[in-house]
């Protein structure tokens, strides 16, 4: 015998922090950052075979003043870095992030100098897709985890600082260097 029982029938009883996330889950906006061919499929969520509007995201916005969600599609030049945390950096608070594709997340089989070795280097990630290049039903089930994840987060000065957090240990991560063939001196074995 609880509360609920006493109550009305029709009366729904929740936390603020419940109704905040469910709320926020239910209406992203993202900004696009399709840069190869994981942008491809990324577009052909948008379709009307796969209707992301079901989510609440009918359209991407153009703007990251009016965007929550980024999404990166595909390799990121180290031109292109300063760019997307530009981006970033313009989208209003709470953001997230979707890296889309191999070569987003891990700089995929393009391992040299030009491509950064994964997105996180340079903004947080909040979830990592994989696939070369990943199908939309991948996309759609990477954005319903998502969606799981927004709806458990806490409001308030702890969320902020918690993010503050994560963002700085993932941007402080250095990039692993290969050293194999090598001596001390720097002259090859």
């Amino acid at each position: 015998m609880g509360l609920e029982e006493k109550l009305p029938s029709g009366v729904l009883l929740t936390s603020v922090e419940k109704l905040a996330g469910w709320a926020r889950a239910r209406s992203l906006w993202p900004a696009t950052f399709g840069l190869a061919c994981c942008a491809i499929e990324l577009f052909q969520t948008f379709g009307p075979k796969h209707d992301l509007a079901r989510f609440g995201m009918e359209i991407a916005r153009n703007t990251p003043r009016q965007a929550d969600l980024m999404i990166v599609a595909g390799r990121v030049s180290q031109k292109m870095a300063p760019v997307l945390r530009q981006i970033y950096d313009q989208m209003p608070d709470p953001k997230w992030v979707i890296s889309m594709g191999v070569c987003a997340s891990s700089g995929g089989m393009f391992n040299n100098y030009a491509i950064v070795q994964g997105v996180d280097h340079i903004v947080p990630v909040d979830i990592y897709l994989p696939g070369c290049p990943p199908r939309p039903e991948m996309l759609m089930d990477a954005i319903l985890k998502l969606h799981d994840k927004i709806m458990n987060m806490k409001l308030g000065p702890d969320r902020d600082s918690e993010i503050t957090e994560l963002e700085q240990a993932r941007l402080d991560m250095l990039p692993l260097h290969v050293t194999a063939g090598i001596n001390d001196v720097g002259s090859e074995l």
